[in-house]
Formats: structure tokens, C-alpha cells, sequence
């Protein structure tokens, strides 16, 4: 098997006993801060924003790859084991299964000690407005971020590190980061984010709905509702803004038997999103336990699907 495919696998057993240690500076924080700098200094410039855009999008994800691309080359004169050793670190911070599965796990801890708790604790991880969600809607929020964050924080990551090692699966992050960063549609974004909204878009267009089908089939395994799942992504893989978010969360809510979506608040503002899967009953906390087993299911199924066409394929 690869030494890509070996390193990605090491890197999942690493988020899995360790997730997002808060000893270790992550280096998405190094890539927001060059975001920072770079839209700043563009801003400063003055001129077209749209043009400043593509600098601001192609030299983010170019430095963060020569970044992954010259440290595994400078381990690789080390020898092959640190090599390997340098790409499994590199796949282990690019994936976010149990910080994510931890973030929502927090959520419903909170909720134990009252809504206000909650809504703290929810609004670490969405960006909709949470100061008047009910208990209801602060699982649905959760539900809603952790199947989202499958495919940006999972799958994506899986497919890119499998075609291109560390540095493909990086410079994925990159791109993801400036999304989360400028990739907004309102007045002070619109011009200097839309090419990273756009690449983002594009990027994870395949493994969204990779992470559709797989996240079916693991509701099959955590003894959820795989057919329903089924059934309301081929409904409603399309009720969303985003040409990729709807496929995961209609995977879940179907999985599920919920409904997401509808209208939230966004600073201070009322933003209505089309609904996404049935109201066949009320959200409740432990269903913030059976999305974190979705996201587990999802992420063995999609390494034991990489695993097993790297060996088809040698």
C-alpha cells in the first residue's frame, strides 16, 4: 500500500487518541493569519477587490502547499520513516473527527446545566446568532454542523490526502480556511471572498456527495434509519444555498427522522433556508450522540473504501 495511504490511515489513529491536542499550535491558525495579513494589505492597496481576490485565494493556498511540500522533502532527506513520520502528523492535523465529535459532545454536556449553558456552548461552533434558540434548536444546530463538518473536516480531507498526500490535503484546508474567513456574501466580503467561496465550492463538490452515500450507508451500521436517509438526500440534496451542505445534513436529518433548516438568525438578521428532511418528531439531546456516531461510521467507511481501492489499485 502507498506510503500516502499508510500516513492518512496513521493520521486518523491520531485524531482518534488524540484529536486537537491545546498544547499544539494548530496550523490552521497560521493560515488565518496570513489571511489576515494578505486581506489587510490588499485592502490597503486599494483598487479592484475582485482582482485582489484572486491574490488573496491563489497565494494562500500556494504558500500553504510549498509550506506541506518543503517540509516533507526536507524530512524525506532524513530517510523514509521520518518522511512518513512528517506526513502522518501533517494528515493527523488536517483532520477534525474528534474535535468535532468532542465540540458537539460539549453542546450536550451544556444543555445538562440549562439552555444558557447551551447556547454558549453551541455558538462556539455555528455562526447563526443562538442567544434566543430553544434546546430544540440548539441540537438541531449541532446536528447540523457536525454533518456538515463530515465532509469539510473528513471526507474532503480523506479524498485530497489519498490523491495527493499531505500537501493536496492542505492546500484543501487553505482553501477551506479562507472560505470560513472571507467566503461571505455580505457588503464587506462579497468582493474580496468570492473567488475563496467559489474554490471552496468547487473543492468539495465530489466528496459532498461521497459523504452523502457513505453517511447512508453508515446509518445501516449505527442502527439508524439508512432507507429514510436515502430518501431524503435524493429529495432534498438541493435545499440549501450552498451547492454542497444540503447532501450530509439531508443524509442526517433522514438518518434521523428530524428536520434542519429554516429560518435562523444571522447578526441580527433573519436568513430563511429551505428545510431539510421530515418533522417527524422533536430534536432531542441524544440526538446530538447518534450524529457523532454518523460521523464515526462515516469516517471508517471512507478509509476502509481508500484502503481497499489502494490495494485494487497497485
Amino acid at each position: 500500500m502507498p506510503d500516502t495511504i499508510l500516513a492518512l490511515m496513521a493520521g486518523f489513529a491520531l485524531d482518534l487518541l488524540l484529536g486537537d491536542p491545546e498544547w499544539l499550535y494548530h496550523p490552521v491558525r497560521l493560515i488565518g493569519r496570513f489571511i489576515s495579513f494578505m486581506e489587510g494589505r490588499l485592502r490597503a492597496r486599494g483598487g479592484n477587490l475582485r482582482r485582489s481576490a484572486l491574490w488573496l485565494t491563489a497565494s494562500t493556498v500556494l504558500a500553504t502547499m510549498g509550506a506541506a511540500a518543503l517540509i516533507i522533502a526536507l524530512l524525506g532527506r532524513l530517510g523514509r520513516v521520518p518522511r512518513f513520520v512528517g506526513m502522518a502528523l501533517l494528515d493527523w492535523m488536517g483532520i477534525a473527527v474528534t474535535s468535532m465529535a468532542e465540540e458537539a459532545r460539549g453542546v450536550e454536556r451544556a444543555l445538562d446545566g440549562g439552555i444558557e449553558a447551551g447556547r454558549r456552548q453551541v455558538s462556539r461552533i455555528v455562526g447563526r446568532d443562538t442567544q434566543a434558540l430553544s434546546e430544540e434548536e440548539v441540537v438541531k444546530a449541532t446536528v447540523e454542523t457536525v454533518a456538515e463538518n463530515t465532509t469539510d473536516g473528513v471526507i474532503s480531507p480523506f479524498i485530497y490526502a489519498a490523491l495527493g498526500g499531505p500537501v493536496l490535503l492542505w492546500g484543501f484546508k487553505a482553501a477551506s480556511t479562507l472560505d470560513s474567513m472571507v467566503g461571505y456574501m455580505d457588503e464587506k466580503y462579497r468582493d474580496i471572498g468570492w473567488s475563496s467561496a467559489r474554490l471552496d465550492d468547487a473543492l468539495n463538490y465530489v466528496p459532498a456527495r461521497v459523504t452523502a452515500a457513505l453517511m447512508c450507508a453508515a446509518a445501516w451500521l449505527v442502527r439508524l434509519d439508512a432507507r429514510n436517509a436515502w430518501r431524503i438526500v435524493k429529495r432534498d440534496h438541493a435545499n440549501h444555498r450552498s451547492p454542497n451542505c444540503a447532501w450530509s445534513e439531508a443524509a442526517a436529518a433522514g438518518a434521523l427522522h428530524i428536520q434542519l433548516g429554516g429560518t435562523h438568525s444571522y447578526f441580527g438578521k433573519p436568513v430563511e433556508k429551505p428545510l431539510i428532511g421530515d418533522n417527524d418528531r422533536p430534536a432531542q439531546r441524544g440526538d446530538i450522540r447518534r450524529a457523532n456516531a454518523l460521523l464515526y461510521g462515516t469516517s471508517l467507511l471512507a478509509l476502509g473504501v481508500i484502503g481497499a481501492l489502494a490495494l485494487l489499485l497497485r
